[in-house]
Parts: structure tokens; sequence; C-alpha cells
């Protein structure tokens, strides 16, 4: 266990990529939940100096998508097996989904916690939702009719977008609004399922009660943070 090592928060969505990457190849590691700012942190990824990163031999990788490749490629066949496709077209679609998530989908989510406005909040659920039904279609193509984006298994973008399912639940709890809903999106609500009762899964992921309260935590110190910069 000493030689593998994780710094991060178990709620981050971007951290959980790594637990779930982790979890699916049964590598034993220790989580280190160090502060912003702490210094182990900024000596680990002093460019970003954000979580998560994995310290694999004392060498830190930073990135949450690089850490899912790194794991999968040190160890190929552990655990549920290969997490990246094995075919190099697949693996670029995988990719460019990722990033989609990453630049485009989740700043809206993020922006609809934060909305302070009922036109604000309906703005960024329309995003959204737009950004759920193009990976709804995505699910369509990249899964050929099985369970999961990779197939038959749980492969790069179940991982790298599913770290967000009890996300998108807590949301939807804090706004009020159902996102990913049956009626729409039946095939993607039905991944997201099949994906949260997984092995693998199921035992690293957090509960969407404990993503609502930090939720809360969140949405009530920006409030307050917003309050003090008027006076």
């Amino acid at each position: 266990m000493a030689d593998v090592k994780l710094i991060g928060a178990p709620l981050s969505p971007y951290v959980l990529r790594a637990i779930i990457a982790l979890s699916l190849k049964k590598v034993e590691y220790e989580l280190l939940q160090e502060k912003f700012g702490s210094e182990l942190l900024l000596k680990s990824n002093p460019i970003y100096k954000k979580i998560p990163v994995l310290i694999h031999h004392d060498r830190p990788i930073c990135e949450s998508a690089v850490i899912v490749e790194y794991i999968d490629e040190v160890w190929p066949e552990s655990g549920w097996g290969a997490i990246l496709p094995a075919d190099a077209y697949h693996r670029s679609l995988h990719r460019f989904w990722t990033f989609y998530v990453d630049d485009k989908w989740c700043p809206s989510l993020v922006a609809t916690g934060k909305a302070e406005t009922e036109e604000a909040k309906a703005e960024a659920v329309e995003q959204v939702r737009a950004g759920l039904l193009l990976l709804e279609e995505a699910f369509v193509k990249l899964s050929e009719g099985k369970a999961f984006f990779g197939g038959d298994r749980v492969s790069y973008l179940d991982v790298t977008f599913g770290c967000f399912a009890n996300w998108i639940k807590a949301v939807e709890q804090l706004v009020s609004v159902e996102l990913l809903d049956a009626a729409t999106m039946p095939a993607l609500h039905g991944w997201a399922v099949r994906f949260l009762e997984h092995e693998a899964v199921k035992e690293v992921m957090p509960d969407s009660g404990k993503v609502l309260e930090y939720l809360k935590t969140l949405q009530s110190k920006g409030k307050k943070d917003a309050a003090d910069a008027k006076n």
C-alpha cells in the first residue's frame, strides 16, 4: 500500500475517477486528504496545485484523466481488466467525450448549483440537459446495445463521466429539477443505474446525500463570500 498514494477528497468527482480506476484494478492505496495549499500537494503538483495526484513509487502523476490512463497501463490485466478500449478509434472517441465532459458539460453542472436567479438556473439546466442528450447519443453509438460505454464492461468514458453520477443526483435535489430522466434519455439513464450498481463502483462511490450536503456547504459559503464582498 505504501507504494500507491492518492492525494484528494473522496467527494470530488475528479478524485473519484482515480478511486474508481483503482477499485476496478483492485489496487490497494492510501488516501491522503491534504488541504489545498499543503506542502505535499504543492510539491506533488506545482503547476496546477490541485487534486487529484497519484503518487506511485514516490513519483507524482497529475490530472484525473491522465491518472486513469496511467493506472490502466501500469496494471493492465489486474482486477476487472483493461479500462481503455482495445481499438484505437474507440480510444480516441472515449478521450474526445472525456474532454467534452470536462471542458463543456461540467462547467454547466457547476453553474446550475451556483445559480443565484431563476433565469440563471434555467439557462444552466438547459445547457446541462443539452449536454446529456449529446452523451445519450454517444452512449448509443459507443455501447452498441450493451451495458456500458465500453460495451460489456466498464471502460474509460464510463469512469471519466460516471464519476459525476451521484453529483447529478445531488444537483437535481439541490435545485429541484430533473436533469437525467428516463423519459428523454432512457439509454443514458439506464447506463447510470447499471454503473452505480457495478461492484467496483458501489464500493467507493459516495452517497448522493453526502454530495448534496457538501454542495449546500459550498453554496452557503459562496453566498457569504458574495455578501462580504459587497460590504
